[in-house]
């Protein structure tokens, strides 16, 4: 899945998302246009998990 992917299915699952990590803020899971892998950067921070871990999850939701 490519980054363009990954940001439209972005908008489908991001409740869902902060639901499986209570401590994810609005801030943390908010997509800028172009900013993708900076709020993955972010989600790596907060969860500890690689971007490679968190995009599977992601498409996996």
């Amino acid at each position: 899945m490519n980054n363009d992917q990954l940001e439209g299915k972005w908008k489908q699952v991001k409740g869902k998302f902060k639901q499986g990590y209570g401590d994810l803020t609005d801030d943390d899971v908010t997509y800028s246009e172009g900013k993708f892998d900076e709020m993955l950067g972010k989600l790596q921070e907060k969860t500890g998990k690689t971007k490679e871990q968190l995009k599977d999850e992601i498409d996996k939701m």
